[in-house]
C-alpha cells in the first residue's frame, strides 16, 4: 500500500486511476486526431484543447469516485460496477452537452466531444472487465498467512477478505499450538519453492497471548527468507483506517509513529481552518436569512440552538447550531440523539442531511473553540459515561475538536455506544496522524459526503 496525506492506499486503487486517467485523456485526444486529422494539432495547442481534455479527464474521474467507483467496499455487486459506469458517462454526457449548448467555444472540434464520450463508454466497460480480470489472478496477489485462531485473528480476516483492493489472499492460519509446525513448513516450502506452487509473502500476527509457545525462532526463518511479518493491528490500521481498540495499549500509543504536531504545523492548520471557515461562511451568508425564516415557521421556540460542549483538554464552549429538534426534546434532561430520532422536526431532517445546521458552528471554527477538522466535541454529560465505558476516549480531547473529521466521513451516523467505539478508532487514527494534507482529505471526501447525504441523521 502506498501512504498518500497520511492515509494508505491501495496500489491497486491507484493503478485504476492511473489508467483510467490515461484512457479519458487518450480516448479524447485520439477522437480529435481522427475527425480533425492535420488540424488537430493546432486545435489541441492554439485553441486550449489539451486543456479542455484535461478538465474533461478530471471531471470524469471525479464523477467516478462520486459513484464510489474507487471504493469496492460500498460496491455489493459485480454488476453494480458496470450500472455505475454508465451512470457517472450519463452524467457526464448531460454536463458536455449543456455546456457546449450554452458555450460552443469550449468545444475541442466539430463532433470530437460525442465521438469521445460514445468510444469512452465501451473502453471504460472493457478497462472494468480486464481489472477484474488481473485482480483476480493468483499472480497479482499477496500470500498472507495469519498466526492465530482468535477474535483478533478472525477480524484480520474478514477484513482482508473484505477488503477487495488490498490485492491480498489468505492462504492459511493457524493458532498457537499448530504455529511452529506450520511455520517449520512454509520456510521448507520457500527452501524448494521450486517444488510448491504456494508462496507466502507476509505473515500477520494475530496472537492474542504471546508468552507461551510464541515461534520466534521460525518466524525470523521467514523473515530471513524475505516474508514480511506484521502486527494484526498494523495491517488493521492501513487497510481500514482507524486504530483498533482491541488489542491496543498504553505502550503501543507511547513507542508509536505519530501523535505528534509540530508548532509551525499548528499554525498553519489554525490558519487554514480560519481561511476555509471564512470562505464557506461567506458562501452560506446570502442562505442564512433563508434558512432563519425556514426553522422559525417550521416550529416554535429560538432559531439557534446553543449547547456546551467539551473542546481541546476538557474546556467546555458554546457550540452553535440551527435548531432542529421541537423546543421541548430534552424537557427530561439530555438524551442522546438516534437515527430516525422522533424528535427532529421535518425541516430539521432536511437540514442535517444536507449538513444545514453546522453553519453556525463555522464561527466556533472563527472563534478557534473548534478547527475545521477534527473530531465531533461530545457533550460533557455523555464524555463522563463515555470516558468510564470506552479505553482511551479522553484520547480525543487532545486535539480541537472538528466541525468535520475523519470518522465523519469514514463511518456512519453513530447511535450505540459499539458506534461510538468505532468512531473513536478512526478520531485516533486522524490524531495519530493529523497533518495539513490529511486535512485537506478531509475536506475534499465531506462534500462527497454532504452530496451524497451520508453520515447523517
Amino acid at each position: 500500500m502506498v501512504k498518500l496525506f497520511n492515509v494508505y492506499h491501495s496500489k491497486r486503487t491507484l493503478f485504476l486511476v492511473g489508467c483510467e486517467l490515461v484512457l479519458v485523456s487518450g480516448t479524447f485526444l485520439s477522437s480529435a486526431k481522427v475527425l480533425m486529422g492535420t488540424q488537430s494539432t493546432a486545435a489541441l495547442i492554439d485553441d486550449n484543447g489539451w486543456l479542455k481534455i484535461l478538465g474533461i479527464t478530471a471531471f470524469t474521474l471525479l464523477l467516478n469516485y462520486y459513484f464510489d467507483l474507487y471504493e469496492p467496499r460500498r460496491i455489493s455487486e459485480k454488476w453494480e460496477t458496470y450500472f455505475r459506469v454508465l451512470l457517472a458517462l450519463s452524467l457526464l454526457s448531460f454536463v458536455l452537452g449543456g455546456l457546449l449548448y450554452l458555450a460552443p467555444g469550449l468545444d475541442i472540434g466539430r463532433n470530437v466531444v460525442l465521438l469521445g464520450v460514445s468510444v469512452l463508454t465501451f473502453v471504460l466497460l472493457a478497462w472494468r472487465r480486464t481489472f477484474e480480470w488481473i485482480s483476480g489472478l493468483s499472480l497479482f496477489s499477496e500470500h498472507v498467512y495469519v498466526l492465530g485462531c482468535g477474535s483478533q485473528a478472525r477480524t484480520v480476516i474478514d477484513l482482508i477478505r473484505s477488503e477487495r483492493v488490498s490485492g491480498m489472499q489468505v492462504v492459511g492460519c493457524s493458532g498457537e499450538a499448530q504455529a511452529q509446525a506450520e511455520l517449520t513448513q512454509l520456510v521448507e516450502d520457500l527452501d524448494e519453492s521450486h517444488r510448491h506452487s504456494t508462496r507466502v509473502d507476509r505473515v500477520i500476527v494475530a496472537v492474542e497471548d504471546r508468552r507461551e509457545r510464541f515461534p520466534t525462532r521460525e518466524l525470523l526463518d521467514l523473515r530471513l527468507h524475505g516474508v514480511v511479518i506484521e502486527n494484526c493491528s498494523t495491517l488493521m490500521e492501513r487497510l481500514s483506517g482507524r486504530l483498533p481498540l482491541e488489542g491496543l495499549y498504553p505502550s503501543t500509543l507511547i513507542f508509536a509513529d505519530g501523535f505528534r504536531l509540530r508548532p509551525f504545523q499548528r499554525l498553519v492548520r489554525r490558519i487554514l481552518s480560519f481561511a476555509v471557515a471564512l470562505i464557506a461562511l461567506s458562501i452560506c451568508l446570502p442562505f442564512i436569512p433563508v434558512i432563519i425564516l425556514a426553522v422559525r415557521m417550521s416550529s416554535p421556540g429560538p432559531v439557534l440552538f446553543r449547547q456546551t460542549r467539551v473542546g481541546r483538554f476538557g474546556k467546555t464552549f458554546t457550540v452553535f447550531k440551527f435548531r432542529t429538534m421541537r423546543q421541548d426534546a430534552e424537557k427530561n434532561g439530555a438524551v442522546w440523539a438516534k437515527a430516525n430520532d422522533p424528535r427532529v422536526t421535518r425541516l430539521g431532517k432536511m437540514m442535517r442531511k444536507t449538513r444545514l445546521d453546522e453553519i453556525p458552528q463555522l464561527w466556533n471554527v472563527l472563534r478557534g473553540d473548534m478547527a475545521f477538522v477534527g473530531p465531533r466535541p461530545e457533550r460533557p454529560e455523555f464524555v463522563e459515561w463515555l470516558r468510564k465505558d470506552i479505553s482511551f476516549y479522553d484520547l480525543r480531547n487532545m486535539v480541537l475538536p472538528g466541525l468535520t473529521g475523519w470518522a465523519q466521513v469514514r463511518f456512519q451516523y453513530g447511535a450505540s455506544l459499539e458506534d461510538t467505539k468505532r468512531k473513536l478508532e478512526y478520531d485516533l487514527y486522524y490524531i495519530k496522524h493529523q497533518s495539513i494534507g490529511l486535512d485537506l482529505l478531509v475536506m475534499f471526501e465531506t462534500i462527497k459526503t454532504i452530496v451524497l447525504r451520508r453520515g447523517a441523521q
